[in-house]
């Protein structure tokens, strides 16, 4: 059986998590999460409608269910929109500078399907964005067998991100089972993760001419199943309804003092074991 992810490193310790185990029918914590809702497309032209009802976010034996739906619905806004699902943030609850962030998620596909597992900086109120910064853990745009991770800040933003698109091993797709999803972040790099094989790793020597560094500060997380929008493109007859992103854990670290390699958090990454976790709650 595998093991927490405590036991597999001693060079981590627990910061913050979710595990997802309210009784079903539960809405998210709201002592942890804050429910997002409207239907503006969030800057993406995205097309659905965000709610906190339990038909689009619920917690549901032992995981966090985010369901997409096509229906009609004019939100509190006042703006109609064709599709609903849920968009949830740690804003004002948790943030934190630098370690590990990690979630294990089953995702949904379809054209027009965009789940995303992310971070954006806490400052974004005083320095709008890409200036606060963004770190894109997963994003999907519905198929089955590729995912992408992103950072986006000033000069390198939208469609010029710094991206890595990652094709899955062979025999691995995001909708048949949970994969863990995973970035290790320090002052001078980010890398990214999936089923703890390391897929990009960015250094400020990746950004343009201009560009600057900003993940010197905390960020916060962010979970959302978003339906169409430039990237994705929308939904056409193809997509199948409803669509649900599952969230087994989200689970954040820090470095323990004493596992610093080169004199600081951005030192070198400490070894993680293959596989996927049980679901078992880590020691703090």
């Amino acid at each position: 059986m595998a093991t927490a992810l405590h036991a597999q490193s001693s060079g981590w310790q627990l910061t913050w998590s979710d595990e997802f185990n309210a009784p079903n029918g539960s809405p998210p914590d709201s002592a942890k999460w804050n429910i997002v809702t409207g239907g503006k497309g969030f800057g993406n032209n995205e097309q659905e409608t965000y709610t906190s009802r339990p038909a689009n976010v619920q917690q549901q034996d032992g995981k966090l269910v985010i369901t997409a739906r096509k229906e009609e619905l004019t939100g509190p806004d006042g703006i109609l929109r064709h599709y609903t699902s849920a968009r949830l943030n740690t804003q004002s609850h948790f943030t934190q500078k630098y370690g590990r962030f990690e979630a294990r998620i089953q995702l949904p596909t379809g054209k027009g399907i965009w789940p995303a597992f992310w971070l954006l900086g806490d400052n974004h109120e005083t320095a709008p964005w890409p200036n606060c910064g963004e770190i894109d853990i997963l994003e999907g745009i519905g198929a089955p067998d590729t995912l992408y991770s992103t950072i986006h800040g000033p000069g390198y933003s939208g469609r010029s991100g710094i991206s890595t698109k990652f094709p899955l091993p062979a025999g691995e797709s995001v909708n048949t089972g949970f994969h863990l999803y995973a970035v290790e972040w320090g002052p001078d790099d980010i890398k990214f993760f999936f089923d703890d094989q390391l897929i990009a790793h960015r250094t400020r020597a990746d950004l343009p001419p201009g560009g600057r560094w900003v993940y010197d500060h905390p960020f916060y997380v962010l979970l959302n199943l978003a339906v169409g929008g430039y990237w994705p493109g929308n939904p056409d007859d193809t997509t199948v309804f409803p669509q649900q992103m599952l969230v087994d854990y989200v689970r954040v670290y820090s470095r323990k003092p004493d596992s610093y390699a080169g004199g600081g958090e951005g030192g070198a990454s400490v070894a993680f074991a293959k596989g996927s976790r049980s679901k078992q709650k880590p020691t703090q």
